[in-house]
């Protein structure tokens, strides 16, 4: 185990920051005319990385690679088990690289080195997880249909893919993505938020290391209006997977129209945490504290807004303050903190200016709220409002922030009603003691992902995705597989086929 003071000394900030060109049929690519986007850690306030902007040009190029790759078969048509033995080599190396890739992220994201080692390895997990999928992909036959006639269904790679990812989880949200893709048989371009581009690039890189043919996968960096922009629309693109905020996935399904691509999003939340009276509220604070904190609270399933039983509000809102105030903000290289900086100054003075709207309201701010920019560096503490209205801002809109909102329920009806009442169905957490009260909750809430007595928790095994605003689709478990593929149908004539015409 490496101390907080070894892992301190190790753990340098680059002099310069590291230059990293796209990846494109197997290579790096960059020439002389491509401006070069300089990232600043938004935790220590210095040139960290850089990588190129790309062009539709360049979108262009990788496109065509990753289409020769599919039509040609090398990747395509060759055994599940081929696959397979590439994805586990693949998580090899991930884990062999764990320190490099979990620095770069730090760097780049601001969040807590520990966070990032723990991402990666999890991340390895989950190609480990599709690697077994590349070989039980699989259809149906129908043996009904007549002593002449067979039918078969078969599933397929749907083709070229376009990943486009966010900021917020760079390395990890890839990999809930990129495997089962890749396990299906697709080829695939990729498109990283501009801020947290690294990772991708180096695990490219790593992916033919591993023995990916070159073409397979492809990485063009750059501005999400353009690169972005140009995947969406790219006529030779068979599916886009985006992860990111509703109003850009509303954008993305448009521009999906120009082919009428297949689309998968998983977009915002307002993710409730439901507290009943006879929850174990020392367990649900802790929880309650970790899921606003994570991440600091940059993190679409966190749960940032907390709805609770009146007879226990008083309570467990106390309980939740006084974790927050053990919660270590700062250096996000010092393992040691539990919370980093937020990614960038935008989303800095958003969180900001929601903090600012609910003290104008008179909402009641009962811990945090302060925040800091010194030296173009990013904190905001944990923040807790109380007594707020369900109806309001606070309570209604993805703050992607560490700032949690409290409002009370009296009946189960009420806290149902409460828990529903937003535009999005991403995640919800329940706490009761009492099973029946659980299992009508989890039927009744409206959320892709439920926890009941935990949160944020669990593994590639089950699939992700929303309900209502908060996307369309389904990542991970063998649904994850299934989202990158087209069913087929066939009947087979066994028999003499009885004639039109006799």
């Amino acid at each position: 185990m490496v101390t907080t003071s070894e892992s301190k000394a190790a753990l340098n900030l680059p002099r310069e920051a590291i230059r990293t060109p796209m990846y494109i049929d197997g290579k790096h690519y960059a020439t002389a005319e491509h401006e070069f986007f300089t990232r600043r850690s938004p935790g220590h306030g210095v040139p960290v990385t850089a990588t190129a902007r790309g062009s539709r040009k360049d979108l262009d190029l990788a496109v065509s690679a990753a289409r020769r790759a599919f039509d040609d078969g090398r990747w395509s048509r060759i055994s599940g088990e081929e696959r397979a033995t590439v994805l586990l080599e693949a998580a090899r190396l991930i884990r062999a690289n764990c320190e490099t890739l979990a620095w770069f992220e730090t760097l780049e994201s601001g969040k807590p080195i520990a966070q990032s080692r723990g991402e990666i390895n999890a991340a390895a997990g989950i190609w480990e997880y599709a690697a077994g999928l590349a070989r039980v992909v699989h259809g149906d036959t129908h043996d009904t249909l007549g002593p002449d006639v067979l039918g078969l269904v078969m599933r397929q790679p749907v083709g070229v893919v376009g990943i486009v990812t966010p900021w917020n989880f760079p390395f990890f949200i890839l990999s809930e993505r990129l495997p089962f893709a890749l396990a299906a048989g697709c080829t695939v371009v990729v498109k990283p938020a501009e801020l947290t581009s690294t990772t991708t690039l180096k695990l490219a890189a790593l992916l033919t290391e591993a023995g990916l043919p070159d073409g397979v996968v492809n990485v063009v960096t750059g501005l999400g209006s353009v690169v972005g922009q140009a995947l969406a629309e790219h006529m030779d693109v068979d599916m886009i997977s985006f992860t990111g905020s509703t109003p850009v996935g509303r954008a993305v399904m448009t521009a999906a129209g120009a082919n009428m691509k297949k689309v998968g999003l998983e977009l915002g939340g307002k993710n409730p945490q439901i507290v009943f009276a006879d929850a174990d509220l020392d367990d649900a604070a802790d929880a309650i504290a970790f899921g606003i904190s994570f991440n600091a609270g940059q993190c679409c399933v966190s749960g940032s807004r907390l709805i609770v039983h009146r007879s226990v509000e008083g309570e467990l809102v106390e309980r939740v303050c006084a974790l927050l105030e053990k919660v270590r903000v700062g250096e996000p290289l010092d393992a040691s903190n539990h919370v980093g900086a937020i990614v960038e100054a935008r989303q800095f003075e958003k969180i900001r200016g929601f903090i600012e709207a609910g003290k104008r309201d008179g909402v009641q701010l009962v811990r945090g709220g302060r925040a800091s920019s010194e030296g173009e560096r990013f904190f905001i503490e944990p923040t807790v409002f109380r007594g707020v209205d369900p109806r309001s801002t606070l309570a209604q809109e993805e703050i992607f922030g560490p700032v949690l909102a409290v409002s009370t329920f009296d009946s189960f009806d009420e806290a149902i009603a409460l828990a529903n009442g937003v535009p999005y169905g991403l995640a919800a957490s329940i706490w009761t003691r009492d099973l029946q009260r659980a299992m009508k909750s989890m039927r009744e809430v409206q959320a892709g992902r439920v926890w009941i007595n935990c949160t944020i928790t669990g593994g590639p095994e089950l699939p992700i995705g929303g309900f209502k605003q908060s996307g369309i689709g389904r990542e991970t478990g063998r649904h994850g597989v299934d989202e990158y593929t087209e069913l087929k149908s066939a009947h087979v004539q066994l028999g003499n086929r009885t004639r039109w015409i006799g």
